[in-house]
């Protein structure tokens, strides 16, 4: 089974989503994106059956209406910020399953009309510690929405993530719900606004790092777990579509 993600080389903190995600199930085949142009990636998107936007450096603030944010952002890239407003607005298309963790939650905000909060230290009150300690992920405290996706995948109400960011959600697009907070209340995880009412393909943004938390969390490896399942319904279907037009 092929999974698109955004970007999975270039460092170990990339390469772990890969063994994140083949801990939770062997079969998978990895696709990296980041080397592709915006087109040839949505190409090779056709090919999977999921796609995992993945963490890293800030989304240029005038792609939702703040340029003057640029002095407070950090590692602008802007041919990643193509490729992945390109696939994650893509894969919707395709009614493919989609996961954002961190920036890629962020990018799935911004592809939809949301902004982001530049940087949290300097332009939002708060005593939760969201970005990295002495060189390590933060941890703190989230609360879960009743009836959630998170909340039926975790099958718990709170718990505690792991965190490395400097930015949030400040308006959340408007075809999305939260459905985890922090308590100062920074959104943490969304997904569709009307998602209880079916018809949406899969999604789940969550800003902390599955793939870096201990494998026993509730939000972990369970997120893997169903997104893979969701991917499997996917590539079953899009077979079965390709053999009714063969």
């Amino acid at each position: 089974m092929k999974i698109a993600i955004s970007k999975a080389s270039g460092s170990e903190k990339f390469q772990q989503y890969e063994r994140w995600l083949r801990a939770a199930a062997t079969d998978v085949e990895i696709v990296d994106l980041i080397s592709l142009s915006p087109h040839g990636a949505v190409q090779k998107l056709s090919e999977c059956s999921g796609l995992v936007l993945t963490g890293g450096s800030d989304i240029n603030p005038d792609r939702y209406g703040k340029p003057e944010m640029a002095d407070v952002c950090q590692d602008i890239d802007d041919v990643r910020d193509e490729l992945e407003l390109a696939v994650a607005r893509a894969a919707i298309e395709m009614r493919m399953p989609v996961l954002g963790v961190c920036r890629g939650f962020q990018i799935l905000n911004v592809a939809f009309g949301g902004s982001l909060i530049a940087d949290i230290p300097s332009m939002y009150k708060s005593e939760v510690e969201h970005g990295k300690t002495g060189g390590h992920d933060a941890l703190h405290y989230i609360e879960i929405e009743p009836g959630s996706i998170i909340r039926r995948i975790s099958k718990t109400m709170d718990g505690t993530v792991n965190s490395a960011h400097h930015q949030a959600i400040d308006k959340l697009a408007d075809v999305f719900t939260p459905s985890a907070r922090a308590h100062d209340g920074i959104i943490e995880a969304f997904e569709w606004g009307d998602a209880t009412l079916g018809g949406k393909p899969f999604l789940l943004a969550v800003q902390w790092h599955p793939e870096r938390l201990k494998s026993d969390s509730a939000f972990s490896l369970p997120i893997a777990r169903h997104f893979l399942e969701e991917a499997r319904a996917y590539s079953i279907l899009f077979a079965g579509v390709n053999n009714n037009n063969s």
